[in-house]
């Protein structure tokens, strides 16, 4: 449904559009040399995403190589299902971090596998730049080779797309008729809708980053995006949905890292565990299972016990007694080696603190995590 499918095409390529004119408008108003604005443009969106120069001729070949990748991601992803409760836990830990925390990814410690596809228990309803919506489903990764110029550099990276729900909660009358033409042309949309891609470093960027040096990334991308917003503001919607429940405010574009990283980090540590793979069900028959060689699913489910958390043991010998359980942000601690005799700094985080059975805060909702 995927494959071919010239309403997905257009769709992205809209997106595709709006970003390079996003880009283009911002550089002109920067101090970057007239020359080298088409190459930092394409590299700060293409490149990021793990495309090499040189450039596509437009937006038609950007979409379409964009659409190869989504696919081959699919065709090779661990396929993953997060539970209800480990969702909830992520999505805390998410509201905890900030650009400069994504930038310390280390994909090949941080991520189980170097392609996957996870599918969220409901869908995320995020208020885009511009003030428009979305109904975030799903997300795939792939380990790629980001390419930058000004200077000319490559980076080892991981490209995620999203995906939003065809019937999900976000139904506006234009986006309703869409999904009637083109099941109405016979190339119906798929459930999942690819909606955007993005490209976000791997190679521990700034791990070993001072505190100063942290702040200040936090600082230049919150000073980027407001820049895009004011020239994406115009284009705002003005009734884009008809559900009026919680829902994620992105003016930072940056949720999609943020949520990712902390799925990935959480499983590392321990957090969540994606337990063995559960057999596919056959379709005409629901009670016989079918085991499909690399096309099983695997389901995330939040640990009952943390490592980092305190146990109700712990709490008693302390005089402490939580009745809560709470995201811990990133944080910088001085680990001491007996090995070498030396203090090195290491990350800790994010991960889930309190007694393992007790509702997960986040902000002023509360969680009861079975």
């Amino acid at each position: 449904m995927l494959s071919g499918n010239p309403f997905v095409h257009a769709m992205m390529m809209q997106n595709v559009q709006n970003r390079m004119s996003e880009l283009r408008t911002v550089l002109e108003r920067s101090t970057v040399p007239v020359r080298q604005r088409h190459d930092i443009a394409f590299a700060m969106m293409l490149g990021k995403q793990g495309a090499a120069p040189p450039w596509p001729a437009g937006p038609y070949q950007a979409t379409t190589w964009q659409i190869s990748q989504i696919l081959q991601t699919l065709q090779a992803a661990d396929v993953c299902v997060i539970s209800p409760g480990a969702h909830a836990a992520v999505m805390a830990a998410a509201s905890t971090l900030e650009p400069a925390d994504v930038a310390t990814l280390d994909r090949d410690s941080d991520i189980h596998t170097p392609v996957g596809f996870v599918v969220l228990p409901e869908p995320v309803v995020i208020v885009n730049r511009g003030g428009s919506l979305s109904d975030t489903v799903a997300f795939s990764w792939q380990f790629i080779t980001q390419h930058q110029v000004f200077p000319t550099a490559t980076y080892a990276g991981v490209q995620v797309a999203t995906f939003m729900d065809r019937d999900g909660p976000v139904q506006p009358a234009e986006w309703r008729m869409a999904v009637a033409q083109a099941r109405a042309n016979h190339t119906p949309l798929p459930p999942f809708v690819p909606d955007g891609i993005y490209g976000f470093r791997g190679d521990r960027a700034f791990a070993d980053g001072s505190a100063e040096e942290l702040a200040s990334l936090n600082a230049e991308h919150r000073q980027f995006n407001q820049a895009l917003n004011r020239v994406a503001l115009p284009n705002a919607a003005s009734d884009a949905s008809e559900w009026d429940g919680g829902r994620i405010e992105d003016t930072n574009d940056d949720f999609s890292a943020r949520y990712m990283f902390a799925f990935w980090r959480l499983a590392s540590h321990g957090t969540t565990t994606i337990g063995p793979v559960s057999p596919r069900r056959n379709q005409h028959d629901p009670h016989a299972a079918t085991q499909t060689p690399g096309r099983d699913i695997r389901v995330v489910r939040l640990a009952h016990q943390v490592h980092a958390q305190r146990g109700s043991s712990e709490n008693e010998t302390n005089g402490r007694v939580y009745n809560r359980r709470w995201p811990v942000r990133m944080h910088k601690v001085r680990q001491w080696y007996p090995s070498t005799q030396e203090h090195r700094v290491i990350w800790r985080g994010p991960y889930i603190k309190g007694p393992a059975n007790a509702p997960l805060m986040m902000g002023e909702k509360a969680y009861l995590v079975d």
